[in-house]
């Protein structure tokens, strides 16, 4: 995720990676030579009078740029709230693995052994479940130092599960050693809970896209929209019909692009979530804990 100086407009305005501009260019060049065309067809090829048919079209385009502008916002927010909500999601991530591990700490102060198993699987929760989102097949991205008591998990399956099903059975174990009461069981468990929650809830997200008829529909308005402006600004703006076309273009285009950009906050774009810093925050701060 790109940091930034909201106050900085200097650099707003500047192209940087994440722009649409960059990603618009060839399409905003097609409409501006597409809409060159027309005008050049209909005012010096055609020669058409202010009182044909097509001088009528700016009417119908007010009309639909309404319904048109409402579509995109709802779609933006709808996008937006996706993101936001992964970022809650990460943030509930952040104050549960604080929180098990405070309790780990408390609970069991004179067992190295249980505190650094602990430490390591809690650390290494929010990097399975970043990698898991990503889909990405890597190896884990922990500290060399090897861990007997925590196996290998099987990449076939699902890794974050196998985690909270390592803590839960240490968990188990504690409480049938004695080690700890029963409603220290009962808080602990109350914890573990927790982070399958929050995977679950991220993978509903992942899993579930904006339905495709919206986003099909979406794209196919914003394309019939701007190719048929061109025939209805020939006869207003004439030549000044390009730049205006291609600058709608963008504008309406953009709001998609941002839209398809933040609907997956789960990736590597500039737009997406921290999930790799809030990864190791989480396990520095459980290490400071239990270490």
């Amino acid at each position: 995720m790109e940091t930034y100086d909201s106050h900085n407009w200097i650099r707003a305005l500047a192209l940087h990676k994440s722009d649409t501009f960059r990603k618009l260019i060839p399409g905003v060049l097609l409409v501006g030579v597409f809409t060159a065309f027309v005008g050049w067809l209909e005012v010096r090829y055609f020669q058409l009078s202010d009182d044909t048919y097509a001088a009528s079209l700016p009417v119908m385009h007010s009309l639909l740029g309404f319904a048109i502008s409402m579509l995109l916002v709802f779609r933006t927010n709808t996008a937006y709230d996706r993101w936001w909500e992964g970022r809650k999601l990460w943030g509930q991530l952040v104050n549960t693995s604080r929180n098990f591990a405070v309790k780990i700490s408390v609970m069991v102060p004179n067992d190295p052994n249980t505190r650094s198993f602990f430490m390591r699987l809690i650390g290494m929760f929010p990097y399975e479940l970043k990698q898991h989102l990503r889909l990405e097949k890597t190896r884990l991205e922990l500290d060399n130092t090897p861990h007997p008591e925590i196996p290998g998990f099987d990449r076939s399956k699902h890794v974050p599960t196998q985690a909270v099903n390592l803590m839960q059975q240490r968990v188990d174990r504690l409480y049938r050693d004695g080690r700890i009461t029963g409603d220290q069981l009962i808080v602990l468990n109350t914890e573990l809970v927790q982070f399958l929650d929050i995977c679950g809830a991220c993978e509903r997200i992942k899993n579930t896209p904006i339905p495709y008829s919206y986003s099909s529909f979406i794209k196919k308005f914003i394309v019939i929209y701007v190719f048929t402006l061109p025939f209805g600004f020939a006869f207003t703006l004439g030549y000044l019909a390009t730049p205006v076309v291609m600058f709608i273009f963008y504008v309406l285009a953009s709001l998609e692009l941002i839209a398809e950009d933040i609907e997956d906050p789960f990736g590597t774009d500039s737009n997406d979530l921290p999930m790799d810093r809030l990864a190791v925050m989480i396990k520095g701060n459980v290490e400071e804990i239990l270490a």
